[in-house]
């Protein structure tokens, strides 16, 4: 079962419907939080929930599963056209925008992440990929191992983490708001530490 595919397919025809959300939940029975963790592929959605949510959809439940031949070449974007995807770290502050979501085969995950001042302060994670760090907006602190590992980071700085190394950040003090650009070797799996 392709999650991505499935992922893009359920976004793609609610968009195309105009529908949110919340609409699209009422429709299938489902919760918006069931619905968001599929459009973001987070869940393993069961036979049973697929066939629920292609006749939400008004779509056959054969279109989750048909496979294109010829796969992407290549994909046009700009930074800031990134689909936005919910994940774990909205209560932290920030927002994940995906830059190649539509690209089912890719072998790398870039994402432009927004940073917001939050009361909230992350642990330490550690990925299954490779993470190659941007910053393009503001100042952060980016923290390795512990918070005495602390490297402050402004604008063009990088960061290259190889898989497993824990690490945190944060906005600097005195700054409200960073941008930058993040791509994984492959679909990372977040591990708290």
């Amino acid at each position: 079962m392709d999650l991505l595919r499935i992922a893009q397919l359920v976004r793609q025809t609610r968009k195309q419907q105009g529908m949110t959300v919340e609409a699209l939940a009422d429709k299938s029975g489902f919760s918006k939080t069931y619905v968001s963790r599929l459009e973001n592929f987070r869940i393993t959605p069961s036979i049973k929930s697929l066939s629920k949510m292609a006749d939400a959809l008004g779509i056959q439940m054969s279109a989750f599963f048909e496979t294109s031949t010829e796969p992407t070449q290549y994909l046009t974007g700009h930074l800031d056209e990134g689909e936005e995807i919910e994940r774990n770290g909205s209560k932290f502050g920030m927002k994940y925008h995906s830059l190649a979501f539509s690209k089912p085969d890719r072998k790398l995950n870039p994402f432009v992440i927004e940073y917001h001042r939050s009361d909230e302060k992350r642990g330490f994670l550690a990925h299954d990929s490779e993470e190659f760090f941007v910053l393009l907006e503001g100042e952060l602190e980016f923290m390795v191992y512990d918070d005495d590992h602390c490297t402050s980071m402004k604008p063009q700085q990088t960061f290259y983490l190889s898989e497993g190394v824990p690490h945190r950040v944060q906005l600097a003090e005195g700054c409200d708001y960073a941008k930058a650009l993040i791509v994984y070797s492959k679909e990372e799996a977040a591990i708290e530490s």
